[in-house]
């Protein structure tokens, strides 16, 4: 499989909140992760992260991405994808109660690849105008 395929593979189903448990097919057993973003600050792994967009989909149920674009550099092993995401806070589970406001966040993952599995995985987002979008910070 080339790693574009695996890599959109793999997007779809940590978006879709499917955990770690279907994504990890798609990445290295002991895959990094990081972001520099204070709302993932405590993350270090990419089963870290599958689970937390897995929990994100809790009080943002209909949570969704829409796919802008996907771009693999075959000599750095590198896919990059960029989406934005849309949701809106109306259920339980979240900071706060719900807000019923809603969110539209740009965002980029950048994945490198070894021998056709994700080991590491750099989030590029914007966390504090999404959670001020959302109604869960100032």
């Amino acid at each position: 499989m080339a790693i574009i395929d695996t890599a959109s593979a793999f997007f779809d189903a940590c978006e879709t909140g499917k955990g770690w448990a279907v994504c990890a097919q798609y990445c290295a057993k002991d895959a990094t992760f990081s972001c520099q973003a204070r709302a993932l600050a405590d993350v270090g792994t990419l089963e870290g992260y599958t689970e937390w967009m897995k929990g994100l989909l809790v009080p943002v149920p209909d949570g969704r991405y829409e796919l802008k674009g996907m771009a693999a550099d075959a000599d750095r092993d590198v896919v990059l994808a960029f989406a934005v995401f849309h949701g809106t806070h109306t259920a339980d589970g979240g900071p706060i109660a719900p807000t019923g406001k809603s969110v539209a966040a740009d965002y980029v993952y950048a994945m490198s690849f070894t021998e056709g599995k994700i080991t590491h995985m750099t989030k590029i987002w914007n966390d504090e105008e999404s959670l001020r979008a959302l109604g869960w910070a100032p």
